[in-house]
Order: C-alpha cells, then structure tokens, then sequence
C-alpha cells in the first residue's frame, strides 16, 4: 500500500507532467525532423552525389543484407535533431541570462 501512495506523490509531482508533454512534443519533432532529412535533405543529397538513393544502399554478406543507407539516414536524423536541440537550449540559456539581467537593473 506504502508503494501506491509513494507512486500518487511522484505523479502529482509538475515535473512527470512537464516530461510527459516533453516526450509527446519531442516524438512530433521527431517526425517532423524524419520527413525533413527523407523527402527533402536525403533526395538533395542524393542529388548532388549522381541520383543516388541514400535508403537503398547496402552490400550482401552471404545471406545478409546490410543496408547501410537506412543507417546513413538515422545518423543525419540524430544529427539535425541534436543540433536544433542544441540551438533551443543555447536560445534559452540566452534569454534566461537576459531575464535574470532585467531583473537585477529592476533591484
């Protein structure tokens, strides 16, 4: 029973509120982030290199296809994620120090 009172104080706390919307808001960039790299940064690239297919490329080794473009393309995915992830808190880190400068001119 201790458990469940325990589980109720940790739910109601705000922060599991502000991580469940993080988690829900991030899964949506997420996306948004994939159909940018697949339909329009991967197809440029593409492009630029000859027409290639990032998500087709692959080698055979015996009977096992390693398609190492599908790879290609998550690691351009976390890389625009992590940088415009970086941006964010870089912008927030800047408006928090102009916030907290306002606040001391104020004192």
């Amino acid at each position: 029973m201790a458990i469940f009172k325990e589980f109720q104080i940790f739910i109601a706390r705000g922060n599991v509120a502000d991580l469940a919307v993080g988690v829900i808001v991030g899964g949506a960039f997420g996306k948004i982030v994939t159909s940018l790299v697949n339909d329009i940064l991967m197809p440029i690239a593409g492009l630029a290199l000859g027409g290639v297919d990032f998500t087709s490329l692959s080698f055979t080794v015996g009977e096992a296809v390693i398609g190492y473009g599908q790879f290609l393309q998550t690691v351009t995915d976390f890389i625009i994620v992590a940088f415009v992830v970086f941006l964010f808190v870089r912008f927030l880190n800047r408006l928090r120090k102009y916030a907290i400068r306002e606040k001391k001119e104020e004192e």
